[in-house]
């Protein structure tokens, strides 16, 4: 699935270091460049007034306006970048950062000019404008001597006031509330009318979803997902850079504290090739979830040495360039690596991709400072298997040193409103996530694929993972359980699930309530590729399916699924076209019909990419094992010996 490293092939590309940069090779100058390249490939998309960048693709909800406009502000938070990490001086012999700084001040100029026919739209009361206007904010913030110092009043005047429609301004009750605060802050700064009490009320507000170690949920339920990384703790840093001496002392000190421990498991969501885990919404910004590792730094707020800090940051971007992102024109398309829809959501527009940019905020850290010169240190996949249980978004990591694999086991976000109906969204109710797979999301209205669920077939009504109701992570453990309501006379059914992890594995234990006849159904791990179809195999009880390089998605029948009138079916379900990983796709399944009442199954579920494992199907089939204790608890052996004991009884394991 590699791709040509389009970034490398760049005339402008500086040589690798392996002396200073032993895992990315990547410096400084690196990052400079693929800035560079990104900016310029946007100019043919720039309107004439160069206030809006009409990308390719398709239209978001809010319309090509405002899609044009989100062109402006994201890729100017890039330029932003740029230009303050040069502090707005030219390299000998090129006028790079004053044409950045001419054409950034000239669609300034023309966006807020209501008689110039690129206006931007107003921002009025949760329009995507304000989502936008904090970019511009932020942007004009840092370079603020080189750019807004120097734009003629008449335009300052108009940029306060197309601004200024923020004051007053309703948001959505999220993440954008910050939107709102660093945006009124940096009116505050100019000495533009703003109002004191919504910049309160929306630092107030993040304090209402923070659940502990450094996790907010993105606004009311249990939203958690890499909003918490790129916008929660990201725009508490860039506020407080904006109000400098106005800024309350101990709300600053306490966001630092958050961003501080969520650094501290931030850093074990990377894989070894740099991938991020593939979970949740607006995954098409990429690399912007290395975002929060530059934060960290800019607010001397991290636990992380700075040889790690660039070496879990430059292994993102790498890892994105190596698989064809920016793409060959240069420009960020929607998707994953190669465009692909099912990834985005509506009010994703063509441009949207570009809040990818905010990875490269530490262009801001001059270049003497040690994040950029001190040799790179290893991610913590790079050196041992770990296993971390993350309470607040309920949530088990584990990853594997030997294939630089990251899996995650969710037991706790579901991204549901605390009123609205249960919705399956595959970027959210699924068992587990990782660095190397991406969840089934058929195009076009089709029903997400089987996956990493559990669910319950012939019988009327919806059998999805909606809301997942927590019971705890702690150790290597971690369980929830969910319904499916009473619906067309097909009873009711609850499923209580334990997730014990070690190493490649997962044993996962359900507690299926259901009626009889009903077909209890489970899927593991997807696998996908571009260029040839996964391998499946599958035997009484197991199920296999592997790529050519050995990726490997095992799922095995551990306990339970015999009994259920030994009508047990093992079997791989390919697709194409479902999946953002690659065209080609296959998953493991395993279903059985249930007798009724209560039934206790045990199935290991496997991700590796480990020859040594791999390989070896007997002991991917036979190494683990589950059984019923004497008073009830289901005991776990892992082929290593390491042993677990839960008993899963009302839906409350122990």
């Amino acid at each position: 699935m590699t791709a040509p490293n389009l970034l490398a092939d760049s005339p402008q590309q500086p040589p690798d270091d392996p002396e200073l940069s032993p895992y990315t090779g990547y410096t400084r100058a690196h990052w400079e460049a693929a800035a560079d390249r990104m900016l310029d490939a946007l100019l043919p998309y720039a309107s004439p007034g160069r206030a809006q960048y009409r990308l390719p693709g398709r239209t978001s909800h809010s319309g090509h306006r405002s899609d044009g406009l989100e062109g402006y502000a994201r890729s100017f938070t890039l330029a932003a970048c740029r230009i303050a990490g040069a502090r707005g001086r030219d390299e000998p012999g090129s006028t790079r950062i004053r044409d950045l700084v001419d054409r950034y001040a000239a669609g300034l100029a023309a966006g807020t000019d209501p008689a110039d026919p690129e206006h931007w739209p107003p921002i009025t009361d949760r329009a995507q404008s304000m989502v936008e206007a904090a970019a511009i904010a932020i942007a004009l913030h840092e370079t603020r001597p080189w750019l807004w110092d120097t734009l003629p009043d008449p335009v300052r005047q108009r940029v306060a006031g197309w601004l200024g429609g923020f004051v007053g301004a309703r948001p959505n009750d999220s993440n954008w509330r910050l939107f709102q605060v660093v945006t009124e802050e940096f009116l505050a700064s100019i000495g533009a009318p703003h109002r004191r009490e919504e910049i309160d009320a929306g630092l107030s507000r993040l304090d209402d979803w923070y659940r502990g170690d450094g996790w907010y949920t993105d606004g009311d339920g249990q939203k958690f997902d890499y909003y918490n990384a790129w916008t929660l703790h990201l725009y508490p840093v860039l506020w407080a850079r904006i109000a400098g001496p106005r800024a309350d002392g101990m709300l600053v000190a306490t966001h630092r504290e958050r961003l501080r421990r969520f650094l501290s498991t931030h850093q074990y969501f990377f894989g070894a090739d740099g991938a991020p885990i593939h979970q949740g919404r607006s995954l098409t910004y990429r690399f912007a979830a290395a975002a929060p590792l530059w934060a960290g730094v800019l607010a001397d707020a991290t636990p992380l040495p700075p040889g790690r800090t660039r070496r879990l940051a430059s292994g993102t971007l790498r890892h994105f360039a190596e698989r064809g992102v920016p793409d060959d024109e240069g420009l960020l398309r929607l998707g994953w690596y190669r465009p692909y829809l099912p990834v985005t959501q509506a009010y994703s527009g063509p441009a949207s991709p570009y809040w990818a940019n905010k990875a490269f905020l530490g262009l801001l850290l001059p270049p003497d400072h040690p994040v950029w010169t001190a040799r790179e240190e290893p991610s913590p996949v790079d050196t041992a298997d770990r296993h971390l249980a993350l309470p607040g978004p309920g949530w088990l990591l584990h990853s594997t040193a030997s294939d630089g694999i990251v899996r995650l086991v969710n037991h706790g976000s579901d991204h549901q409103s605390p009123t609205s109906p249960a919705l399956d969204d595959p970027h959210y109710t699924r068992f587990a996530y990782s660095t190397a797979t991406a969840p089934e999301t058929p195009p076009g209205g089709e029903l997400p694929g089987p996956d990493n669920q559990i669910a319950l077939l012939d019988v009327p009504g919806p059998s999805v993972r909606g809301r997942i109701h927590r019971l705890f992570a702690e150790g290597r453990r971690a369980a929830s359980w969910h319904t499916r309501p009473a619906t067309g006379g097909g009873g009711y059914a609850r499923i209580t699930t334990a997730s014990v992890a070690h190493g490649p594995w997962e044993v996962r234990i359900h507690r299926v309530e259901a009626p009889a006849g009903a077909r209890v159904r489970e899927g593991g791990w997807a696998v996908a590729d571009d260029r040839a179809v996964p391998v499946a195999e599958s035997g009484t009880g197991w199920a296999v399916a592997h790529r050519q390089d050995g990726l490997t998605s095992a799922l095995v029948a551990l306990l339970g699924w015999e009994e259920a009138d030994a009508s047990c079916r093992s079997a791989v379900a390919s697709a194409r076209g479902h999946n953002a990983y690659g065209q080609h796709s296959a998953t493991p399944l395993l279903t059985a019909r249930h007798p009724g009442g209560i039934r206790i199954l045990a199935s290991l579920v496997v991700l590796t990419a480990d020859p040594s494992v791999a390989r070896d199907r007997a002991a991917l089939r036979t190494g683990t094992r589950a059984t019923l204790t004497a008073d009830g608890a289901v005991r776990v052996v892992f082929p290593d010996g390491t042993a677990e004991e839960i008993r899963v009884t009302g839906g409350s394991p122990m």
